[in-house]
């Protein structure tokens, strides 16, 4: 558990996701798609504070990200699934902070997340089976996981530092 010094700046730090999102530089993109702030942000809160507490965190972080984009599809679902899933993981296993597990975890989950919008659109708007393999929806998701999973080592490595 965290003391209340160190909650309150993760809670700061929270609040920089939307501003992260809205602003992200465009030298840190590929293809023009930039990474996913709430994933960088969600792996060290779920793997330091366990399932429940990232539950709650995904729950949020995804409330505030859907009244950003205010599209037809939530990412509150993928945010709350890949949460519990690091939060089990940060919950029975021994501290993980090595750069490849927090890359690949931010990879994985990033990917995760991308699938389950993408899942969301097609289901909304079914059209057949063309709309599963749109070459635009497989390109951003493989292009924001690699973003993800390559800026997750530094970020992802300060945060848990910092908190």
């Amino acid at each position: 558990m965290m003391s209340l010094s160190k909650r309150s700046i993760c809670v700061a730090s929270a609040c920089l996701v939307p501003f992260f999102t809205l602003v992200s530089p465009a030298w840190l993109s590929l293809l023009g798609i930039a990474p996913c702030w709430s994933v960088l942000w969600l792996l060290p809160w779920s793997l330091e504070e366990g399932p429940l507490s990232a539950v709650l965190a995904g729950l949020c972080l995804g409330l505030v990200m859907d009244g950003i984009t205010v599209e037809g599809f939530s990412q509150v679902p993928g945010l709350i699934a890949i949460g519990f899933w690091w939060g089990r993981i940060g919950q029975r296993s021994p501290k993980i902070d090595g750069i490849f597990s927090l890359g690949l975890f931010a990879c994985i989950g990033t990917f995760f997340l991308g699938i389950s919008i993408w899942v969301q659109i097609v289901a909304l708007n079914f059209e057949g089976l063309g709309t599963w393999l749109n070459a635009w929806a497989l390109k951003t998701v493989l292009s924001q996981s690699l973003v993800t999973g390559l800026v997750a080592p530094m970020i992802c490595s300060w945060l848990i530092l910092l908190w």
